[in-house]
């Protein structure tokens, strides 16, 4: 797909790519939210890493937000940097599986702890897709890639365990064919007061294509292996949140969600209040020999 606004980022998706859902549920996020709060797009910011989900920052239609490409694996750094000097912008993190949780991976806790007041959408297919389809930190044990030629060796990793033991204070899961509800996750991500990460099953059709599998499949009598949450699910308690996700198969919505922390920017805020004003002369003379 081709960028007729920025031409000098004339780059491809496959065809069916799973990601190409993920950016419309992004674009109609930040619409709406500029809708909401009144405020111009360009108060919005989108820190992107290295692969097929780093186009993003390249893809949206219409008026632009900001767009930072960072280095592999180190978008919550630089998103960190923004938020921290202009604690005001809307600060959107996009990801893949193989960027956020291999390289990326040691950022997640300290943002964590942190409660960093940015959103972040990863999308996972399971596989390095843009490099060929080697096999990621989500792909299934046993799984044969262009890597892992015999099979993975190695147990996948569950992601959406690992942010509610880390402490991350919005947990949601989505999958990128069902753009509306994505969207309004993202959103959610969006307006909660801290991390929030938004976990998307975004299938790979080059290399991983587990979209029936995702889905279902009646005529072949496949179960889908993605299902809604059931109603009756309440994201504030952490137990159900954790029971959610030990069922089997993919959950589907907001899981976990904890607006009982204070985020960075409100800790820093408290700290400065506790901290005693000195004016310019006595800052002068401490530095006086």
């Amino acid at each position: 797909m081709s960028e007729k606004k920025n031409p000098e980022y004339d780059f491809k998706w496959c065809p069916g790519c799973g990601d190409f859902g993920v950016k419309k549920a992004l674009e109609a996020a930040i619409k709406k939210k500029t809708i909401e709060t009144e405020e111009p797009i360009l108060n919005n910011v989108i820190v992107a890493g290295i692969g097929c989900s780093g186009n993003m920052v390249h893809l949206l239609e219409g008026e632009q937000p900001y767009g930072f490409h960072g280095l592999h694996g180190r978008t919550l750094p630089v998103a960190m940097g923004l938020k921290s000097s202009r604690p005001e912008l809307n600060v959107t993190v996009v990801a893949g599986d193989g960027d956020f949780l291999s390289i990326g991976a040691e950022h997640i806790a300290p943002q964590a702890k942190r409660n960093l007041d940015v959103c972040v959408v990863i999308m996972d297919n399971a596989v390095y897709g843009l490099t060929k389809g080697q096999s990621s930190p989500t792909s299934a044990e046993g799984m044969i890639t262009s890597s892992t030629p015999y099979g993975k060796t190695e147990v996948g990793f569950d992601p959406l365990a690992h942010y509610l033991s880390l402490g991350v204070s919005f947990v949601a899961s989505g999958l990128s064919s069902k753009i509306k509800d994505l969207s309004e996750l993202i959103y959610q991500g969006m307006i909660h007061p801290g991390f929030s990460i938004v976990h998307v099953q975004s299938p790979c059709t080059e290399y991983n294509n587990t979209y029936e599998i995702l889905k279902g499949n009646i005529k072949k009598g496949i179960e889908p292996l993605a299902k809604p949450i059931d109603v009756s699910h309440n994201p504030n308690d952490l137990k159900q949140a954790i029971e959610v996700i030990s069922t089997p198969g993919i959950p589907l919505g907001i899981i976990y969600q904890s607006k009982d922390e204070p985020t960075l920017a409100q800790k820093y805020e408290n700290l400065i209040n506790k901290s005693k004003q000195k004016d310019f002369e006595t800052l002068l003379n401490s530095y006086s020999i």
